[in-house]
């Protein structure tokens, strides 16, 4: 590997370990076994590169993601069931990613001092909630308005999920708590619905 990539690659060790606010640029090269100088010559910046960095790894997450999601034909067709299916498999993949979501939340709390940040997770949630709209609902032909609605409903399920198994990893939400929920959910739409049409 070249200088970028071990910087790379350390970087993503470092957050795994230190989190996006603790780490340093000495930590990185120290990680890396790069120079300094090196980190300005190939990222600009400290914080440019720990963006590549958790980008590099949600996308490597996202990967996952999608190969456990790929074969629909082994989902029930039954929605609710396939709800649950495709959420213990999300919920599953980021157990075993967790450094990655802490990395993130860690990043996320910078957002206010360093500009970089911001911008880099405006575009990093506007390309996830395209993304998780046809990871989980495949080939659906929505309208642009009600596809952007159900890339913001899917994110902000994602983002509740994972601060949760964050903070409390026992009694967080399971595949089968969440489409009890929506059960619960869709049953409670339907009898106001069916009140109303009397």
């Amino acid at each position: 590997m070249g200088h970028r990539e071990d910087l790379l690659v350390g970087a993503k060790r470092c957050l795994y370990e230190k989190g996006y606010a603790r780490t340093t640029a000495r930590d990185i090269v120290e990680a890396s076994g790069a120079n300094l100088a090196s980190i300005g010559y190939h990222y600009g910046t400290k914080e440019a590169l720990l963006n590549a960095a958790i980008m590099e790894a949600l996308e490597e997450w996202a990967q996952e993601l999608k190969g456990a999601l790929a074969d629909g034909g082994d989902l029930p067709e039954d929605p609710i069931v396939r709800f649950e299916q495709a959420w213990t498999r999300v919920i599953e993949l980021f157990e075993r990613h967790r450094p990655v979501w802490a990395a993130q939340f860690d990043a996320i709390s910078q957002l206010d001092h360093v500009p970089e940040v911001r911008a880099f997770f405006v575009e990093a949630q506007q390309q996830a909630r395209k993304g998780l709209v046809g990871l989980l609902l495949g080939d659906a032909d929505l309208p642009p308005h009600t596809e952007v609605a159900v890339g913001q409903f899917y994110h902000a399920l994602l983002s509740g999920v994972m601060t949760q198994w964050i903070i409390d990893p026992e009694h967080a939400p399971t595949g089968e708590s969440l489409a009890e929920a929506l059960r619960t959910v869709v049953e409670d739409v339907r009898r106001a619905g069916s009140g109303m049409s009397l």
